[in-house]
């Protein structure tokens, strides 16, 4: 297993805390009561799963953390090592992994998350919450979103490109493209919002201690970026007492394509033992173009670059104290789209990876991050703040020739349409929760965030051999400011039982202005100003029973909501009636159950989900290809969404999940549809989703271990749009990939090949706004792709 570094048998070094905890934890299984530990001693720690389902223990009293440790885990097999006064890490003890079958036990391990605000067990909390943790990540080969979603129920993504998609939740959809509307999911890196109604910044996930996601509307705790559910991203915190280092490289080859290569680094360097270190990281990814454009005559068109870093700062001052700086910063720039334009007609004939474009249609995506984080022990509570400021500036370019003959321009001339955003956000979050255990917890917080972003469009027009001549430009400027105070509560009112009660009282202000100049004949030119105040509740109530055999059984009612906003751009006038959209709310029914049988070697989290979704915001595009967003109407959800994770014994585990969803559009805005048919379900989601992998580990002889890995995912067919005279049909495709590991102590090969069937599928019915809905668009799989990954650790 790859959760940690192997210790001895060797009772570890205490630091230098004396601090006492008041514990009480019943016999339970390892992984269990080591969470426990976790949650009522506010420490982290790092991969429970290295003791394994066998064996329980517990603890009560006023202990150190070491005291804690040791008795817990007398006679476990597997060992610890405490790293700072708040961090833990749990290993697999050196003489067990020479003798001891080889186990892949990490698709099925009892996991503590925090996406909640506060460190709780993924058994016995009372959502829809799965954790993909760093060795499932590192064995998997897991880079990016788009890899990660086969892995995880219900989640979905677009595919218009690296850095230019949408995340997409439990089936909860507000259509395919991305506008003036914010973001339905609430994507974060640790505890920093990473966007606002961008599209996601595609991070690399490179370092990464686990991936976290919770389903469903999270306005309570989160606010209004998490109408559908919280993605978040938790990197790996510096290490204070050893120092460590890491480096892989990967290169593959793609049928028909490019090749692509890869190289990333870390390093952890203690500065003063105990008390402070730094954490560094790097990356560079250059991945290979498959599409061709056929008007151009160019190859391979959409080579993709993509290089970023993190530098993190621990330091320690105290038990008590703890201060994390953290910045990011990632560059992406992608030469064109990875749509195609198939046709099969007798005037022209093109193959599955083919595109007529009069235009390179490239992105460049921009992020950076800076953050603090403190947290400290107040006796009575725990505190933790964070405050983060966030640059993303990400730009389009399409063609857009098919519509100059609307604005009294020659055919033949060249389009090129343009667009932008500079968004600059600076978020504050601070949070008290209980610190003590018994049967009544708590936790308040305050969050403030401001955002002002910046978005240049613009449409130019080039006579052959002619200079570029400007038709229209729109530069805009939206200014938002949210504050809320926040809060949940939970008892165990009897044996068993718990409930829980939470909500979010919010405020959100929105200021609008936009400069339009159309010089094209017929066109208006004009200026705009709007601004907007809304206020807000947003509830939450759970009530869950935990059986004595650690079975789980949950109900839950959440709420999420968005904001409203304008649209100001347009070659003509806008109507009154479609300046500005309005706020959208969805409520969510949710009963669930969560199972550990056989030994805990087999798992099952299971949720059966009503939403009703009020008043949906929708980025759509006009007849012109000038975007806007409207209010499309109401939709109700119903869905059973499930994981399943067994330990099958003798080196093999696998890992399943599920999503059964069916929406359906009601009550049709009729100023959106303009009796025109809008579709009858959520545009992007398919009624049934999968995904599937499995793991086998086998020892070799020199400690060496041998892995066979086999991981698939299905998504059914959806529609692209609301609208139903433009959406086409999509989806209907598997993506499946399949590797071979040989690892060493510190090192490792791998071996894989993805798309090994060659399929196309069509992962996204969209490329281009301008000729969307004129010509077929489809954007196929990467064909087959087979590749080496070499990673050593030190």
């Amino acid at each position: 297993m790859l959760c940690g570094l192997a210790l001895g048998l060797a009772a570890p070094r205490a630091l230098a805390s004396e601090a006492r905890y008041r514990l009480a934890i019943p016999p339970r299984p390892y992984a269990d009561a080591l969470i426990e530990l976790g949650v009522q001693a506010n420490v982290s720690v790092i991969g429970t799963s290295a003791c394994g389902g066998v064996g329980q223990a517990g603890v009560t009293g006023a202990l150190t953390l070491d005291e804690a440790l040791r008795r817990l885990l007398a006679g476990a097999p597997c060992s610890y090592r405490i790293l700072d006064p708040r961090t833990v890490r749990i290993s697999e003890p050196v003489h067990t992994r020479a003798v001891e079958p080889v186990r892949a036990a990490t698709l099925v391990a009892e996991l503590l998350v925090t996406a909640t605000k506060r460190p709780a067990s993924t058994s016995r909390l009372p959502a829809s919450v799965t954790v993909i943790p760093r060795d499932q990540i590192e064995l998997t080969g897991t880079a990016d979103v788009l890899q990660a979603t086969g892995q995880l129920s219900g989640v979905l993504t677009t595919n218009l490109g690296p850095g230019r998609d949408k995340l997409i939740l439990r089936g909860l959809s507000d259509g395919a493209f991305t506008g003036r509307a914010r973001s339905a999911v609430g994507s974060y890196l640790d505890d920093a919002p990473v966007n606002y109604n961008a599209p996601d910044p595609d991070l690399q996930l490179v370092d990464i201690e686990r991936i976290e996601v919770v389903r469903g509307p999270q306005g309570a705790l989160y606010g209004s970026g998490s109408l559908s559910g919280v993605y978040r991203i938790v990197t790996r915190k510096p290490d204070l007492t050893a120092p460590a280092f890491g480096v892989a490289g990967l290169t593959a080859v793609t049928y028909g394509g490019s090749p692509t290569n890869e190289i990333e680094g870390y390093a952890n360097l203690p500065l003063w033992t105990d008390v402070a270190a730094v954490r560094m990281v790097g990356y560079r990814e250059v991945q290979g173009g498959f599409i061709d454009n056929a008007t151009l005559r160019l190859s391979n068109v959409d080579r993709t670059v993509r290089d970023g870093g993190r530098a993190a700062l621990r330091v320690q001052p105290t038990d008590a104290w703890q201060l994390d700086l953290s910045l990011s910063a990632q560059r992406l720039r992608s030469a064109d789209t990875s749509y195609t334009t198939p046709s099969d007609s007798a005037a022209i004939r093109l193959s599955t990876t083919e595109r007529l474009s009069r235009v390179r249609e490239g992105h460049k995506n921009d992020f950076a991050e800076a953050s603090a984080t403190l947290r400290g022990e107040l006796g009575w509570a725990v505190m933790r703040s964070t405050v983060a400021f966030i640059s993303h500036v990400f730009s389009s370019q399409y063609d857009a020739s098919t519509v100059l003959n609307q604005l009294g321009a020659d055919p033949s001339d060249l389009g090129v349409y343009s667009e932008g955003a500079r968004i600059n956000m600076v978020s504050t979050d601070t949070i008290l929760r209980s610190s003590r255990p018994g049967p009544f917890t708590w936790l308040a917080g305050i969050e403030s965030i401001a955002t002002i972003e910046k978005t240049p469009t613009a449409l130019d027009t080039q006579a052959p051999a002619g200079p570029l001549h400007r038709i229209y430009s729109e530069s805009r400027r939206d200014r938002v400011r949210e504050v809320a105070a926040y809060g949940e509560a939970s008892y165990d009112f009897r044996s068993g039982w718990t409930a829980s009660l939470g909500g979010r009282l919010f405020s959100s202000d929105v200021k609008t202005s936009a400069l339009i100049l159309a010089t094209f004949p017929g066109g208006v030119s004009r200026d705009f100003q709007g601004a907007r105040s809304f206020r807000g509740f947003s509830p939450k109530l759970s009530l869950q029973y935990e059986f004595r055999s650690g079975a789980l059984l949950y109900g839950l009612y959440s709420e999420g909501y968005r904001p409203g906003g304008f649209n100001s751009g347009g070659f003509l006038q806008i109507k009154p009636s479609r300046i500005a959209f309005s706020p959208d709310r969805l409520t969510n029914y949710e009963v669930g159950l969560k199972l550990n049988l056989l030994d805990r070697r087999l798992t099952l989290r299971s949720a059966v989900f009503l939403d009703r979704w009020k008043n949906i915001q929708t980025d759509q595009y006009r007849p012109s290809g000038l975007p806007y967003t409207a209010n499309v109407g109401d939709s109700d959800v119903v869905g059973l969404e499930s994981e399943i994770g067994w330990d099958v014994g003798a080196g093999l585990s696998l890992q399943a999940n599920a999503l059964l969803a069916n929406s359906r559009v009601t009550h049709t805005n009729p100023d959106f549809a303009n009796g025109d048919p809008v579709v009858a379900s959520l545009p992007g989601v398919p009624k049934f989703s999968a995904g599937l992998l499995v793991m086998y580990a086998h020892p070799l002889p020199r400690n060496l271990t041998f892995r066979l890995m086999g991981e698939t995912s299905y998504v059914g067919r959806s529609a692209l749009s609301f609208d139903a005279a433009l959406s086409s049909p999509q989806g209907e495709y598997a993506r499946t990939k399949l590797s071979a590991q040989v690892a060493g102590r510190g090192w490792n090969a791998t071996l894989f090949v993805t798309n090994p069937a060659n399929a196309a599928g069509d992962t996204f019915a969209y490329g281009n706004p301008f000729t969307f809905g004129q010509v077929r668009q489809s954007t196929p799989q990467r064909p087959r792709t087979i590749g080496l990954r070499l990673a050593a650790n030190y």
